[in-house]
């Protein structure tokens, strides 16, 4: 059998946007997604900082600001690069559960936040990252869904079997006679799964005494395997955030990608601690959490 032999059932189609409605009360999938991706990641964060003897705290406390600060930053980063689009409707700039987010602009501003809560609650940037870094990308898996949900960001025309019904109202100028598409949304979301799978590894082998990972190794292999799944995926799709001729996105993740190789050369070639907000402390000191060592994690 081949695979265009597979069932029909393979075949994708989104039974839109609402959860539910009740009267005007309504849930988006978007945004309940969205919830669900930050409820589970806070917990995973928090379990990871318990076994590597950091106070959970400090992820809870991290939470709310990731989310203060990533959300709108996503929002606006998107807008930024669909000026065009809504510069002729303004009153949709704010209107995030009809979806338009980008990740890589909520990366942005979480960084940004996170690196003043580091600075403000004296702990090492970098231990932050790792102990967030699996619940991110499994953030990241679950939010795609909502592209699903919304018929949005979607690939080019496609026959595989698990090809993407998109409605006419949906599909792109110059693709009205296509109906299906290739399910983008799903090829991102199995690659960060298996990107969770690797960094979950990675994670409870470092807590093996004879295999500890310097700290950074895991935000920075997030870094590159994520950015590496979403250069060629990026590729298929056609609603790319644009710069002229590029692909926004392709560049980003092509920076992702030299940023994390590099800080991996830094660490386990040159043999140097990555540099941090706050000063890196004598490798046997683990007395407190914010002082344990930036050298291993």
């Amino acid at each position: 059998m081949s695979l265009l032999d597979l069932p029909i059932a393979a075949q994708f189609t989104s039974p839109g946007p609402m959860l539910f409605e009740w009267g005007a009360f309504s849930v988006r999938w978007y945004g309940f997604l969205i919830a669900s991706a930050v409820l589970i990641g806070v917990t995973l964060a928090q379990y990871l900082a318990h076994r590597r003897g950091v106070n959970p705290e400090l992820l809870s406390d991290l939470t709310l600001w990731l989310v203060i600060a990533a959300i709108p930053s996503a929002r606006l980063y998107y807008v930024a690069f669909q000026w065009q689009e809504y510069a002729q409707h303004p009153d949709q700039i704010l209107a995030i559960w009809k979806g338009g987010i980008a990740i890589h602009g909520a990366i942005l501003g979480g960084l940004v936040a996170s690196l003043l809560f580091a600075r403000l609650r004296r702990i090492a940037f970098w231990q932050l990252a790792d102990l967030v870094a699996p619940s991110l990308i499994l953030g990241q898996a679950i939010g795609r869904w909502g592209n699903f949900f919304n018929s949005e960001a979607f690939g080019r025309p496609t026959d595989l079997p698990w090809k993407l019904y998109i409605p006419l109202e949906r599909r792109p100028t110059g693709y009205e006679s296509f109906e299906y598409f290739h399910p983008t949304f799903l090829y991102e979301s199995v690659w960060n799964v298996m990107v969770f799978g690797l960094l979950i590894a990675l994670f409870f082998w470092g807590l093996k005494a004879k295999a500890r990972l310097k700290v950074g190794t895991l935000f920075l292999v997030y870094l590159v395997t994520y950015s590496c799944g979403r250069l060629w995926i990026e590729g298929l799709r056609t609603d790319s955030l644009m710069l002229g001729p590029l692909r926004i996105a392709q560049v980003v993740s092509l920076t992702q990608i030299a940023i994390g190789i590099f800080g991996l050369i830094w660490l386990y070639i040159l043999h140097r601690p990555l540099p941090d907000v706050v000063a890196t402390p004598r490798e046997n000191d683990h007395s407190e959490p914010s002082q344990q060592s930036n050298k291993t994690l």
